[in-house]
């Protein structure tokens, strides 16, 4: 082999190894920027899941929420009925409608003439014309619900 052939050989491989040490910082570079981004996908990840976590977790919170608040709005239903239940009673009683619910079987006698106990009012029912006789009703949950209302033993 000939001298020439030799130099540039030499030539070559030296310009092959400078381009490879100049290269080489920048691969690094690369390589270390890579690492990086892989490193922040990471954590995007990390917190993504986290922040899916948090989300699913206050949905379910803000849905038992809700059931409590439907819950609590069928109960403030409730007493409002009751409420209302109670000022129809008050007025009823008021008017003088209600009261023979004051009174009991064994006092019936004692109030007879009253209101509470008409004259023409039979045990079994009440005459509203004559030959019609209805048979006297009372709510039987309105009865249980009234403080202080003496209970028939008869019905």
């Amino acid at each position: 082999m000939s001298t020439v052939l030799w130099i540039i050989i030499i030539a070559i491989v030296v310009i092959v190894l400078v381009a490879l040490f100049a290269a080489l910082p920048r691969m690094r570079e690369r390589r270390r920027l890579r690492g990086r981004e892989r490193e922040l996908d990471q954590r995007r990840d990390q917190v993504v899941t986290a922040h899916r976590a948090e989300a699913t977790e206050r949905e379910r919170r803000a849905e038992v929420a809700e059931q409590r608040a439907r819950v609590a709005q069928q109960e403030a239903e409730r007493e409002r009925a009751a409420a209302q239940m109670r000022e129809e009673q008050a007025t009823m009683h008021e008017r003088g409608l209600a009261d023979h619910e004051l009174v009991g079987e064994d006092e019936r006698d004692h109030f007879r003439g009253t209101s509470a106990v008409p004259e023409n009012q039979e045990r079994v029912g009440e005459t509203d014309r004559v030959g019609e006789t209805e048979p006297v009703r009372e709510d039987a949950a309105m009865r249980e619900e009234q403080p202080g209302a003496v209970r028939d033993p008869q019905r």
